[in-house]
């Protein structure tokens, strides 16, 4: 998982967590014994589902979890991490230019403001929201031979189910349901990886049909609002 020469970064990502982490609120007290199995390489096990060389864009970074990892594991990676919040990117700044992540960029803001100006090989988040919210913020920002790779708990499979008109409208192709990191990490990380049914397909506007419509509706009102108001 992590490289003999890249060791040193994880275990000083690890004391950046347990310190500078806990006192800014970005992680709880309580996770520091056990930062390592359950977060280090509980993410750190993701990169086995992801391409080399890839794009990678974690949205709703957090404290860097999984983005922050996957950077030390593979420094073959090229990393995004999004995160609307200033205490956190400010944080993130701080942790990627102590460890040299040279190939990591922080951009502060939700994931909507880069639909339509950036698409990634690999999308990925941690525990940020459920499946059908997700697929709203994630699949616009999916190259079209691209894939959202989500860190998921034990009840996934109820997730995709519940989520399959949302699928449906998104033109996603069906769900894989990834177990990572048997014999390393117990238990074993669950991710949900989300392609799209028809690469040749993806444009944008890329938005479910009711969104786009609504958009539209919201649009129209807006402008007509505009007139009567002289703007």
């Amino acid at each position: 998982m992590f490289a003999s020469e890249r060791l040193a970064l994880a275990q000083a990502y690890a004391d950046s967590l347990a310190t500078d982490g806990v006192v800014r609120g970005l992680i709880g007290p309580r996770e520091v014994p056990r930062l390592w199995e359950r977060h280090l390489l509980n993410c750190g096990v993701l990169a086995d589902a992801v391409p080399q060389g890839a794009s990678v864009c974690d949205v709703g970074a957090g404290a860097g979890l999984p983005g922050v990892v996957l950077a030390i594991a593979r420094p073959d990676l090229a990393v995004t991490l999004v995160e609307p919040l200033l205490r956190r990117t400010t944080y993130l700044e701080e942790v990627v230019a102590e460890l040299g992540l040279d190939r990591v960029e922080v951009v502060r803001g939700r994931a909507d403001a880069l639909h339509g100006r950036r698409t990634f090989d690999v999308v990925t988040s941690r525990a940020v929201a459920p499946l059908p919210r997700l697929l709203e913020w994630s699949m616009p920002l999916v190259a079209p031979t691209g894939a959202l790779v989500a860190m998921k708990g034990s009840s996934v499979a109820d997730e995709v189910a519940a989520a399959a008109p949302d699928l449906r409208r998104w033109g996603c192709a069906d769900p894989e349901v990834l177990t990572l990191g048997a014999g390393v990490v117990d238990p074993p990380t669950t991710a949900l990886r989300v392609a799209w049914a028809d690469p040749s397909r993806v444009s944008w506007p890329l938005a479910p049909r009711g969104a786009v419509a609504g958009t539209r509706r919201a649009g129209r009102t807006t402008s007509r609002r505009q007139r009567k108001q002289g703007a």
